[in-house]
């Protein structure tokens, strides 16, 4: 079975630079980036932004940085990233983010992979782990710090010295950029071997946005987005980094992925992904005040009953009849409204989840109570999203091929996408390129998938973690793991039962749920190993399984 979405059009994002150029033009004096300062936030305009990353290209060419070089760049969510990122292209060069867990070790194997000549890093243990791996990185010329305190170390200088340098002309440079030149490296977590890393033209850049674009609009002026997870990661540096260069939106830094309660509350975001840990996080914690109240636990439930009427009619385009309207605005006003704005979600235009599989009711939850949530399938080797629908959704699918792009099902399910979006190969590695891409150009993604007459995709499991019992049974543990995440007792499930006659699960209790419930129950221990040999929590687990 072969699906193509309906037609694109040429991208209108030529690269990466020119669209930052374009988004400058726009609107030079708008909020580009914010960041928490003192009791509030700091921020530069689209115009500072500009300039501040032309200064930092200008500086790093004065370094002698080429086109074509490699920067490796650690640190948190913070400015300084973004500017880094957008001067290393000004200047030619490929910017390359790296996971904050990297040990020396990783460090060393990935820089010394892409070759590096330089490295971007925040002060402390990022730069501390960069010291030690740069022993065995001689064409590693130049290490910058950034957010430093005290004397800079031998070697090291301050990023900050890079914008004393006049700038570079920003048109000339964003010209010079071609749209087959490498915007990124994508490196793989490397669970398999040592990490692979994905290449990523402008071009594939370019036809993602154009794909986002057909959802979103192309004018993200006053769109606002949090930027929390790690930048090495294919859909935070989408969502908040080249989307947010050219759609126009303002990005508000979250260096601790802890805070970001607090700062959605201060936010407000109007745009939002997050992986299922987020939002099976966020369902939980609403789940367990809700229950502390039984009386208010049965009215939210109700609530819960008009909400889900409401949200199927919305996903099928209809409008709602006149009674449900009544309905809808009755408990929204009661229960659903003052909640989003506690949460700080009250502002929400798109919400979705991706990266991993996510428990079909935790979407179909925030749906419930007026959040308009989707799910999406990507992978790095697409350039994040591959299939999408935040408009018609179907809960338990991850939509159908975004625009631009073909989907099929192998007979052996598989499923496989083909277009602009598709990935050129992995560095210095032709034989895992050879693996991943066929000579017809599709990209095999290894997950086993379901296409139903619509078109919507439907993701049953990875192909190589298939749980295959002794009776002969094909399970998928993923599926099973994503229902029991959804008890709110639970934090984490493993499902095991390979080769044996049945399944067994290994469950966590979920450290920010447990303690509370088990005191609203008047359990005299609130430790999680305590707590999980205590019968009543048992009785619970067992209750809400068989549920």
């Amino acid at each position: 079975m072969s699906l193509s979405s309906h037609a694109s059009p040429e991208p209108s994002v030529r690269t990466v630079p020119v669209a930052f150029l374009d988004t400058v033009r726009r609107q030079p004096d708008a909020t580009a980036i914010r960041w928490s300062e003192g009791e509030g936030f700091g921020s530069w305009t689209w115009r500072e932004y500009a300039d501040k990353a032309a200064r930092i290209a200008a500086g790093l060419r004065e370094l002698g940085v080429k086109r074509g070089d490699r920067i490796i760049l650690l640190m948190r969510n913070r400015p300084e990233f973004h500017i880094a990122d957008v001067g290393a292209l000004l200047a030619g060069a490929t910017p390359v983010s790296i996971y904050n867990s990297s040990s020396p070790e990783q460090i060393a194997y990935l820089a010394g992979h892409c070759e590096a000549v330089a490295a971007v890093v925040e002060d402390g243990v990022f730069l501390s782990r960069v010291q030690e791996a740069r022993a065995s990185l001689p064409q590693l010329r130049h290490v910058l710090r950034v957010g430093g305190s005290g004397a800079v170390p031998s070697g090291v200088r301050e990023l900050s010295e890079l914008l004393a340098a006049s700038p570079l002309d920003l048109e000339e440079a964003a010209r010079s950029v071609q749209p087959g030149d490498l915007a990124t490296l994508i490196y793989t977590s490397g669970t398999t071997g040592q990490p692979k890393g994905v290449m990523l033209t402008h071009r594939n850049i370019a036809s993602e946005l154009e794909a986002l674009f057909h959802y979103l609009g192309r004018n993200g002026a006053g769109k606002r987005v949090v930027s929390f997870l790690p930048m090495a990661h294919i859909a935070e540096r989408i969502v908040t980094h080249y989307l947010h260069t050219a759609w126009g939106s303002e990005a508000t830094c979250c260096p601790d992925a802890a805070q970001l309660t607090t700062y959605l509350v201060g936010v407000r975001p109007t745009f939002m992904f997050g992986p299922p840990r987020v939002w099976e996080k966020l369902h939980a914690g609403v789940r367990a005040v809700v229950g502390v109240d039984p009386a208010k636990a049965e009215g939210f439930e109700k609530a819960l009953t008009v909400g889900r009427k409401a949200s199927d009619a919305r996903a099928l385009g209809v409008p709602l009849p006149a009674e449900l309207q009544q309905a809808w605005e009755t408990v929204d006003a009661a229960a659903f409204a003052p909640l989003r704005k506690k949460l700080g979600l009250d502002a929400l235009e798109f919400a979705f989840s991706g990266a991993a599989p996510i428990p079909p009711e935790v979407i179909q939850f925030f749906r419930n109570i007026g959040l308009p949530m989707s799910e999406l399938f990507g992978m790095s080797e697409g350039t994040g999203a591959m299939s999408w629908d935040p408009h018609r959704v179907k809960v338990g699918t991850v939509g159908r091929p975004v625009p631009g792009v073909e989907m099929r099902r192998l007979e052996d399910g598989e499923i496989v996408f083909r277009g602009g979006i598709v990935f050129p190969g992995y560095l210095n590695d032709s034989e895992r390129t050879a693996e991943a891409l066929d000579s017809d150009g599709w990209l095999h993604t290894g997950d086993i998938g379901e296409i139903d007459a619509e078109g919507y995709l439907k993701i049953v499991d990875r192909k190589k973690e298939l749980i295959i019992t002794a009776g002969g049974k094909n399970v998928s543990p993923a599926n099973l793991e994503s229902m029991l995440k959804t008890l709110p007792l639970v934090g984490q499930a493993v499902a095991v039962g390979d080769r044996r006659p049945y399944l067994v699960a290994v469950l966590q209790l979920n450290p920010e749920v447990a303690p509370g419930w088990a005191k609203a129950r008047g359990l005299a221990a609130t430790d999680l190993r305590t707590l999980a040999e205590e019968p009543v929590v048992q009785q619970e687990l067992t209750r809400g399984w068989r549920s």
